[in-house]
């Protein structure tokens, strides 16, 4: 006989980014009440900018771990987080646990599932740049949540086909498309009904192009970071009808160097943390993007945004490879030039703004619901 149970998955998030992504499958969860009971988790990774996506989103963790302290590194983190999830998957008892991809809560989350003999869900699995230092740690944490999953949800069919090669079991592997589109659409069509002010006043961007810009890898801090900042104080000195808004990450070796060589230009707006709906709308107002994060690779092309990458490898290729994203570097003359170029040939910007997003279609939640109930 058929078990009518509802499937108990324990949704585990730590950070925004996690939080943008599984937020629409909490929701494909909860559609189906007669099928699953959805268990949000939160580790408290990112305190402050998970609560302000959980709030676009209409979610609040079941359970919040809080495993921030001043002055943590990795090793605290891990063991904090490793440590919570025990307590709530032994007092949940969940027939699932579903992480996301490549953040210590991720690959924590994963590894108390397999101590605890859990069944594991990888969203957004497979993603691979080939160097498990770039980006540090989260090669390694995707990695190591792909071992230690059973069942993965592979946005594209490289990540698919990545997994292929490492010898995950085919079986387990399915394409889904990205979360992250379902999650953008959807706040898209939140903010046509109820639209948000932008961090900058209108009066300033009117006749300007908006240049968005973030930026907060681990691997680039120090000098790296600070040609970074150098690098977008010329493209606003050479281009005066352009404004950079730049929402500047809370951590000191971010924040220090942005303010010291970016805060008297006057059209560089320093924003502090803006939540998703705020994010989303400067998405759709802006001219190009430069980002060295791995989600608005995937978001700006929904809004035909090209976008140069800080970074010197990518593991999102599609994007690359679409032409709508391109590989910048990290090097102050790389960034110049490959901004600067956008912004004075329109047909070069044009090519790029043309573009299909290669990332999904909106529907991958619903997917990840089905797969599951099967």
């Amino acid at each position: 006989m058929k078990d009518e149970r509802p499937i108990r998955a324990a949704i585990v998030i730590g950070t925004r980014p996690e939080a943008i992504k599984m937020a629409p499958v909490v929701r494909a969860l909860r559609a189906r009440p007669g099928r699953f009971e959805a268990l949000l988790v939160s580790t408290g990774q990112h305190r402050e900018m998970l609560r302000q996506v959980l709030e676009a989103f209409d979610l609040r963790p079941d359970a919040d771990l809080d495993v921030m302290k001043p002055g943590q590194d990795l090793f605290d983190v891990t063991a904090a987080s490793l440590l919570g999830m025990r307590d709530v998957l032994r007092s949940a008892r969940p027939h699932a646990v579903l992480v996301q991809g490549d953040t210590t809560t991720a690959m924590a989350a994963a590894l108390a599932a397999f101590y605890e003999r859990i069944p594991c869900g990888h969203v957004e699995a497979g993603l691979r740049t080939g160097n498990r230092l770039l980006p540090f740690p989260e090669e390694m944490n995707r990695l190591l949540a792909d071992r230690l999953a059973g069942v993965h949800f592979a946005p594209t069919q490289g990540a698919a086909d990545a997994l292929i090669a490492e010898g995950v079991d085919r079986a387990g592997i399915h394409v889904t498309g990205n979360t992250v589109v379902d999650a953008l659409l959807w706040v898209r069509q939140r903010l046509r009904e109820r639209p948000v002010p932008l961090p900058v006043p209108e009066a300033e961007l009117q006749g300007r192009r908006l240049v968005l810009v973030t930026g907060h890898r681990r691997e680039s801090f120090g000098e790296t970071f600070r040609g970074i900042c150098r690098a977008i104080l010329r493209v606003v000195r050479a281009h005066p009808d352009v404004v950079v808004v730049y929402p500047v990450h809370l951590n000191p070796s971010v924040d220090g160097p942005v303010r010291e060589l970016l805060g008297r230009e006057p059209r560089v707006v320093l924003a502090p943390p803006v939540g998703y709906l705020q994010f989303v709308s400067l998405l759709d107002r802006a001219h190009l993007v430069l980002t060295d994060s791995g989600g608005v690779q995937e978001e700006a092309p929904s809004f035909a945004k090209p976008v140069l990458v800080m970074r010197d490898v990518t593991e999102r290729p599609e994007g690359v490879q679409a032409g709508v994203a391109r590989l910048v570097g990290t090097s102050e003359e790389g960034i110049f030039a490959g901004t600067s170029e956008l912004l004075d040939d329109a047909e070069a910007y044009g090519r790029m703004a043309r573009g299909a997003n290669p990332y999904g279609d909106g529907r991958a939640a619903e997917r990840i619901a089905d797969i599951l109930e099967r």
